[in-house]
């Protein structure tokens, strides 16, 4: 009865913002419930005094209440509690995003291991266009830093590694990001043509990390939500969100930003899957549905080797037995070998990774 409960709980909070601390609305929801949560907490910037332009114009800092701390001692009493709060909540396969600057994220990173969290990466927000140095006293702070992290180091955490390959042109995708700053329409303003908050992040940040590390139907969970960032690209890539936000014009300007957002189509939200996600397909399953025949030979990739398919699904070359990955290792006297790439067809005159007869069971089975 009591999984019913949190169950409707859930279902009541998804696509909600709710007002108020977020500490205590975390502790209101289920535990174990949320596949990720995605963090941009107040970053305690310590600014004194106003900044101008050579110009003379004022510079529009984070100067607000909700950024303030007393001390080093009550902010990170802060991170632990909100963090500890947000382990809660998060499923044992989820994920943990935090974003910060040099003012806090070194703090947060610690409360992060403290709490038990396995850090994964560190990701490198590169901004193309940052604001400059005005001063000339420093360098020009041009990247904010974002913290990945699992609930436990054995946690088997969602990766679409082939999705952020096809991202970056088919090359890995790295922990450095080069992506421009909120500005132009996306930037929300009031009517007075100010922005709405000062620290308003770009949907292309949240698509790379909602993309990488969610699933289609899965749960973020936001509890710093702002003008609702997360929300709205969590709704347009078939996601749910909570979102969490203590200043309620905020969260106005975040109700109609998501009254306006649309879902993409359902095709649109097919993305490419992880190998390790696909259907496991023996060899010899190729053998039985008649793809390849016992008899039939098989060349290596380097042509220095031929090996016969056995009625088993086995191959043998030789005085060497096996699999198509042992045989392979045997022959090139490695410790290894992948049988799939290493292992050639003849087909109309031409050779043809035997992979590629594996990719069209795959279809078959994904239809």
């Amino acid at each position: 009865m009591r999984k019913q409960e949190e169950q409707l709980v859930l279902e009541k909070n998804k696509n909600k913002i709710l007002l108020g601390d977020c500490i205590a609305l975390m502790n209101k929801i289920p535990e174990n419930s949320i596949d990720m949560v995605f963090a941009d907490p107040p970053y305690n910037l310590q600014l004194g005094g106003e900044l101008f332009r050579p110009n003379n114009s004022q510079v529009s800092a984070v100067t607000d209440a909700w950024d303030k701390f007393k001390s080093f001692e009550h902010y990170d009493k802060f991170s632990t509690e909100w963090i500890k709060a947000a382990r809660r909540v998060l499923k044992p396969n989820g994920s943990l995003w935090v974003i910060g600057s040099y003012h806090n994220i070194f703090r947060v990173g610690k409360v992060v291991q403290d709490q038990g969290f396995w850090i994964l990466n560190d990701v490198i927000w590169r901004k193309s266009n940052p604001m400059p140095n005005f001063r000339g006293m420093r360098f020009t702070n041009a990247h904010e830093t974002l913290i990945w992290a699992a609930k436990s180091e054995t946690a088997k955490y969602t990766f679409n590694y082939e999705a952020l390959k096809q991202l970056n042109e088919g090359l890995q995708m790295r922990s450095d990001w080069l992506l421009s700053i909120c500005s132009g329409g996306e930037r929300i303003k009031d009517q007075d043509g100010k922005k709405v908050h000062p620290t308003q992040k770009p949907e292309s940040l949240l698509n790379r990390i909602i993309i990488s590390t969610t699933n289609e139907g899965d749960t973020v969970l936001d509890p710093f939500f702002g003008t609702g960032t997360s929300g709205v690209v969590a709704k347009k890539l078939g996601r749910h969100f909570i979102g969490i936000e203590k200043e309620e014009k905020y969260t106005k300007s975040a109700s109609i930003r998501l009254g306006n957002t649309k879902a993409y189509d359902k095709d649109s939200l097919q993305i490419t899957q992880s190998k390790r996600q696909e259907p496991r397909i023996p060899f010899g399953t190729l053998v039985e549905m008649g793809f390849l025949t016992p008899g039939q030979k098989l060349r290596s990739l380097n042509g220095r080797h031929v090996a016969k398919i056995r009625a088993d699904g086995t191959l043998i070359a030789h005085d060497t037995k096996g699999s198509i990955h042992q045989v392979g290792a045997v022959l090139e006297g490695l410790p290894s070998c992948n049988g799939w790439t290493y292992w050639q067809y003849k087909k109309d005159g031409k050779n043809f990774p035997i992979d590629i007869l594996r990719q069209k069971i795959r279809s078959q089975v994904a239809l």
